[in-house]
C-alpha cells in the first residue's frame, strides 16, 4: 500500500473539459517522449528479415474486431459458421500485444522528482511501440480492443487509448483471452493486486504459445519504506486507510511480503518461459526499453 493523498474524481462537465483538455496536451507529450526514449535503442536485426520466418501459411484464426473483409479466407469461411482469416507465420511471430496497467495504484509517486507509475509505463509501452513500427512489426493493446497493426496510424491510436485510460479497480489484472496464439506479450503493471489472477492470466497465454515479458514498476518509496513515527497509509482510491503511530515497526514485515512478491514474479516468469524486470521510477526509462526490446527479440528467434 503507499503512502497518498486521495482526491475524489470529479465528475462535473466543467471538470471532465479541463481533464480532456488536459490529455490532448499531455497527448503530443507522451508521442514525443516516447519518440526520443526510442531513439537511444539501437535497432538490430528485426521483424522479416529473422532467419527462419517468411510468408509460409501458418494457421486459420477466427477474425477478431479490426479486421478487415479482405482479411478473410472466404473459402475457409464457407465450410464453418465462423469467419476465419488465414494467417502466416510472419505475421503471427511478429505481433506483440501490450498490457498496461491503468489501475488506481499506478498513480502512485513517492516524490515531486519523479513520475508516476503509471506515466512511467506509458512512457516504455509507446517507445517499445515506435521500436516496433520501425521494424516493421504489429502492436496492439491486450484490454483495449486494438488488434495487432503496425503503421503511424496504430501510433496514434494507442496513444490515444493510453493518455484516456484510467481504471477504477485498486489493481489491475492482465487480460490473455486476447492474445493471438504464438505471438509476443508485455505486461506493465506494479503487480501489486491479487497475484493468483496474474498467474491464471500467465498460464493461459502460455497455452496459446504466448512468450513475453514482465516489467514490474515500482516507486523507490515503495522499495524502502520511508515512513517513520505517526503515518496514515491510504491506498489510491482511498477505499483503505491504515493509521500507525510507528510505521518503522512495520517496514520488515512490509519488506519481506514484498521481497515475496517478486520472487513469485520471477519464478512464475521462469516457469513459463517469460521474462521477468523490475523497474524504479527513479531509474533511467531506457535501460526498461532496451531490457524489453532485447528480451523480446530472443523470445521470438
Amino acid at each position: 500500500m503507499s503512502q497518498s493523498s486521495h482526491h475524489d474524481p470529479a465528475t462535473s462537465p466543467a471538470s471532465l473539459r479541463h481533464r480532456a483538455e488536459a490529455h490532448a496536451t499531455a497527448f503530443p507529450a507522451l508521442l514525443a517522449q516516447a519518440e526520443h526514449l526510442a531513439s537511444t535503442v539501437l535497432l538490430g536485426e528485426h521483424g522479416r528479415k529473422r532467419a527462419g520466418m517468411g510468408d509460409e501459411f501458418w494457421q486459420y484464426r477466427p477474425t477478431q474486431h479490426g479486421d478487415g473483409l479482405r482479411d478473410i479466407d472466404w473459402r475457409r469461411s464457407a465450410r464453418s459458421d465462423a469467419t476465419f482469416v488465414r494467417q502466416k507465420e510472419w505475421q503471427a511471430a511478429q505481433s506483440v500485444m501490450l498490457w498496461v496497467d491503468d489501475a488506481m495504484s499506478m498513480s502512485f509517486s513517492g516524490g515531486k522528482d519523479r513520475p508516476t507509475k503509471g506515466h512511467r509505463a506509458r512512457v516504455i509501452a509507446m517507445a517499445l511501440c515506435v521500436l516496433l513500427n520501425k521494424g516493421g512489426e504489429r502492436f496492439g493493446l491486450a484490454d483495449r480492443g486494438t488488434p495487432p497493426r503496425r503503421g503511424e496510424g496504430q501510433l496514434t491510436r494507442i496513444a490515444g487509448h493510453l493518455m484516456n485510460a484510467q481504471g477504477e479497480a485498486e489493481y489491475g489484472t492482465p487480460n490473455a483471452r486476447v492474445l493471438p496464439a504464438g505471438s509476443r506479450a508485455v505486461f506493465i503493471s506494479d503487480f501489486l493486486g491479487d497475484p493468483t489472477k496474474v498467474e491464471h492470466a500467465l498460464t493461459a497465454a502460455t497455452d496459446r504459445g504466448v512468450r513475453g515479458a514482465l516489467v514490474q514498476i515500482l516507486d523507490p518509496d515503495e522499495e524502502a519504506f520511508p515512513y517513520d513515527g505517526r503515518t496514515v497509509f491510504e491506498s489510491m482510491s482511498g477505499a483503505i486507510k491504515f493509521e500507525t503511530l510507528k510505521a518503522n515497526s512495520l517496514r520488515d514485515a512490509y519488506l519481506e511480503r514484498l521481497a515475496l512478491r517478486k520472487a513469485r514474479l520471477q519464478d512464475l516468469a521462469r516457469k513459463t518461459g517469460w521474462r521477468y524486470l523490475c523497474h524504479h521510477t527513479n531509474d533511467p526509462a531506457t535501460k526498461a526499453l532496451l531490457w524489453l526490446y532485447q528480451s523480446l527479440e530472443r523470445g521470438a528467434s
